[in-house]
């Protein structure tokens, strides 16, 4: 495993603060109407993120995930003045504006959604790695669902597929307690979600996950494994979401006192506290990277907010190959 050293915290620190205040200033901006629809948000997660990429090989590791995608792909590389383009729907955006808050593709980036249908990103990312060992590629695919997926019939098939094909992908379960506002124990009579692979003799294991080291350290076994020819993993990251499923939700289902207990852990507020402890970064140069990260995400903003909405033309250009379709209603 790569060594966690100072440099590590600092880029952690920062990284998941900025991913903090990117998913902060989509709150903000969804509540003036500048972004529509459905909107996830990843505030508490950012220790499961943070910790998988530090033990990815970023040159050609792959990975997919549901509808709580902002800062994934901002964390394979994308740009994220572009991510925040797609939330707005302008032209500017990773998908021109088409894809929109669930459906973040950076394919450049090896970054492959962004899936709206709960637990259909998990057979694909089976596929993902059927490719690598088809093509005899030395990749490993991350497939992320939510706590409510696991109940999906398509991850038992994908289970039971990339064990009997021994493939390179590592399954990931943020488990947060709930899906969209029904608690684990509601839907399921085991709540150890992490036993569901021993059904398929899947290596598995329960990960803290709201501490880096601690999910680098597991996920580095678990790459490592499937990049050589050891088969699957199923980590079920034990995480909690800070904010509601989505912005509509009114999160009736648990207390405040019960959020504000979780924040006690917070993932950034431990890396920070390491930091401090070690002496690897005094208070102001903290306050330093505070101000940075507040600059960047003006600056996201301020691009979204300049670029274009897509001409209308677009639609018929990203769904017919054919120009001269003749099935066309009107022409433009």
């Amino acid at each position: 495993m790569k060594k966690i050293t100072k440099e590590v915290y600092l880029k952690w620190y920062e990284d998941m603060l900025f991913w903090r205040k990117f998913e902060d200033k989509l709150a903000a901006v969804y509540i003036q109407q500048k972004v529509r629809g459905f909107l996830h948000l990843y505030n508490g997660q950012e220790a499961v993120l943070a910790g998988a990429l530090h033990a990815m090989d970023l040159t050609k590791d792959r990975m997919i995930t549901a509808y709580r995608n902002h800062v994934q792909p901002i964390g394979m590389g994308a740009d994220p003045k572009m991510v925040m383009a797609e939330l707005y729907g302008k032209v500017t955006g990773t998908s021109k504006g088409m894809g929109g808050s669930m459906h973040i593709f950076s394919k450049e980036n090896r970054f492959y959604g962004g899936h709206g249908i709960v637990g259909g990103q998990i057979p694909l990312g089976a596929g993902l790695a059927f490719a690598d060992k088809y093509f005899k590629r030395d990749s490993v695919t991350l497939c992320y669902m939510g706590d409510g997926a696991v109940r999906q019939g398509s991850l038992h098939e994908a289970f039971n597929l990339a064990m009997l094909w021994q493939l390179p992908v590592v399954f990931i379960c943020e488990n947060n307690g709930y899906a969209m506002g029904t608690s684990v124990a509601r839907t399921s009579h085991s709540t150890e979600i992490w036993k569901l692979g021993l059904g398929y003799e899947m290596p598995c294991a329960p990960v803290d996950g709201m501490d880096p080291v601690t999910v680098a350290k597991e996920m580095d076994i678990a790459i490592e494994r499937a990049r050589t020819g050891g088969g699957p993993t199923f980590l079920e990251m034990k995480t909690y979401r800070y904010r509601g499923h989505s912005m509509s939700d009114a999160q009736h289902y648990r207390t405040k006192e019960e959020v504000e207990e979780y924040k006690k852990i917070d993932p950034i507020t431990q890396v920070k506290d390491v930091i401090l402890e070690k002496g690897y970064a005094t208070e102001d140069e903290i306050k330093e990277m505070d101000k940075k990260v507040k600059k960047m995400v003006s600056e996201c903003e301020k691009f979204a907010e300049d670029s274009d909405f897509p001409p209308v033309q677009q639609l018929y250009d990203m769904v017919y190959e054919q120009e001269d379709y003749p099935f066309l209603a009107h022409k433009l």
